[in-house]
């Protein structure tokens, strides 16, 4: 039957959230209802409230989480009731052009549900295909991944999102390897998670790069062996730090998580010849780079964008919750505080200024 549930909506750009009752469908063929339990809030819910996503208000926000799967649509053989699911937001179509390549990780036309969630009859747009800061929601059966429960439902949610995308974006996307070295622009979540991937992948020299000094810290404790604080450099010191730290080589992978062109263009020059360029980090659209095409040629290597740390969720969601059993991949560490369903505003204001490397909702 169907469901009105609590969840939180931003109505207008711009203006804070709101915790309103939502309507939730019973799942047509394809979908699944999911009994959230924990949902981290991520940049990208502000990005949504902001309006600058796009302006399809209103929003149900919320999409980096865990929890059970409570009904079953139509032709759905993935998955049970009962079992424990992270969400993502890359549900593999199976037949678009990259999956035909047998490259799903780079699918073009991923599945969301075909109904939609409502508030006052209104139809919301669920961030990112999910919308999970809410007691239940409703997605496409390939947006649930089934993982192990013997994880914290808080802990689990964190890949689905912001974990995978920095740990993607050296493990797939920069291919970090044993006795590589690695610089790292930006130590928030993403940051650090590309920190723990370089680490687990076995890098040699790991160097970290922010403003903060607080955040460098956090950054040590993923496995950062150096950090740069650049609050008082320019980007020809930033760039000398780096390459002091690697015998004036630049380092083998440098992985941009902030989404700034002058950070960019640190990274660009901070790296050994062949060397590779990752950029994770999300820029505004009106961004733009300039760089000498005959640098871009001289140096080699190569420049690539990491789009959710290029994943396949049903491949590495599983594999990510075998390591943190393993005593591996350190997620406890990034879950900085458990709140509320009606805390994620606040939430939005400490991540703004840096306090908290994840707030996470319990529901």
């Amino acid at each position: 039957m169907p469901h009105d549930v609590r969840g939180v909506v931003a109505k207008t750009k711009g203006e804070p959230v709101s915790v309103e009752t939502i309507h939730i469908p019973d799942p047509g063929p394809g979908e699944v209802v999911i009994d959230v339990q924990a949902c981290g809030v991520c940049h990208t819910d502000l990005h949504y409230r902001e309006g600058a996503i796009n302006d399809d208000f209103p929003f149900l926000l919320g999409h980096e989480a865990s929890g059970i799967v409570s009904q079953i649509g139509a032709g759905v053989t993935n998955l049970t009731e009962g079992d424990f699911v992270v969400l993502n937001w890359r549900a593999v179509c199976g037949e678009c052009r990259s999956c035909l390549r047998g490259k799903p990780q780079y699918c073009f036309s991923t599945h969301n549900a075909q109904q939609k969630m409502t508030l006052d009859g209104i139809e919301l747009s669920p961030a990112l295909g999910i919308g999970a800061f809410a007691e239940k929601t409703l997605v496409a059966a390939g947006q649930a991944t089934k993982v192990s429960n013997a994880v914290e439902p808080e802990v689990a949610g964190l890949i689905g999102c912001g974990v995978m995308a920095g740990l993607g974006a050296a493990l797939n996307t920069g291919g970090v390897t044993r006795g590589d070295s690695v610089a790292v622009w930006g130590c928030g979540g993403v940051g650090d998670a590309a920190i723990e991937g370089s680490r687990i992948a076995g890098a040699h020299t790991i160097i970290a790069i922010d403003l903060d000094q607080r955040k460098l810290e956090w950054a040590k404790e993923f496995g950062a062996t150096h950090t740069i604080n650049s609050s008082d450099m320019d980007s020809s010191q930033v760039i000398e730090a780096v390459q002091r730290l690697t015998s004036g080589n630049g380092v083998d992978v440098a992985i941009e998580a902030i989404g700034l062109p002058a950070t960019y263009e640190q990274a660009f020059y901070s790296r050994d010849l062949a060397g590779t360029v990752v950029l994770v980090g999300v820029p505004s659209p009106e961004m733009r780079i300039d760089l000498p095409l005959i640098e871009v040629f001289g140096r080699g290597g190569a420049l690539k964008s990491s789009w959710y740390g290029d994943c396949l969720p049903s491949r590495d969601f599983p594999m990510l919750i075998d390591l943190y059993l393993q005593g591996r991949l350190q997620l406890d560490r990034f879950v900085s505080e458990k709140i509320t369903i009606e805390e994620v505003e606040n939430a939005f204001l400490k991540m703004e200024r840096g306090e908290v490397l994840r707030s996470v909702v319990i529901i």
